[in-house]
């Protein structure tokens, strides 16, 4: 028996790496989604809101303190994509200390959706620092109820039983057949 040295730090090492590929998978999650542009110096993303109706899926953001034109907004049929800029308003003060802890810069939420979307039927409205947009879903993928009849499913099941049986029958008889064919033969 050989004694294998233990080495914490390798394990360690794997375990970040997996959590490094568990983390590049949740954001990487649909190929649609990875087609949408990436801002790689976001610095914030907009809280969002996702309603499904029979015919739309309604998506709310919080974008407060940026305007319209700031704003650029891409719909795949699988994913919306949100950026836009916070931009720094200029002020100068003469005298004394100015203190700012606002975020400025570019920011950036992909949201990807629950069902494929037409994205050529879209409507959209910006007020208040609220973002709607409301995306009519694609033909064809209302979800369809199914009634399941389990009577027939167990006619069936009975059907398939005496078939079986049948075959099993048919199996002895043959079998017996061929031993009394070889017992007379020998």
């Amino acid at each position: 028996m050989s004694l294998l040295r233990w080495q914490p730090w390798r394990e360690v090492d794997t375990l970040r790496q997996q959590m490094d590929r568990l983390f590049e998978d949740l954001i990487h999650d649909t190929h649609e989604v990875s087609m949408l542009p990436k801002h790689e110096d976001a610095i914030w993303a907009p809280a969002v809101e996702l309603k499904e109706t029979d015919t739309n899926v309604i998506l709310q953001a919080q974008i407060p303190g940026v305007e319209a034109k700031d704003l650029d907004i891409q719909v795949s049929q699988d994913a919306v994509s949100i950026a836009g800029e916070y931009r720094k308003e200029q002020k100068t003060e003469e005298k004394g200390f100015f203190r700012s802890e606002f975020s400025y810069g570019q920011f950036q939420r992909i949201v990807p959706l629950p069902v494929r979307i037409d994205n050529e039927a879209i409507t959209s409205e910006f007020k208040n620092g609220i973002l709607t947009l409301t995306l009519a879903k694609m033909a064809g993928t209302a979800q369809k109820v199914v009634k399941v009849d389990l009577g027939m499913t167990e006619q069936l099941r009975e059907a398939v039983t005496q078939q079986r049986k049948q075959d099993e029958h048919l199996q002895e008889v043959v079998q017996s057949r061929a031993a009394e064919a070889i017992g007379t033969t020998a």
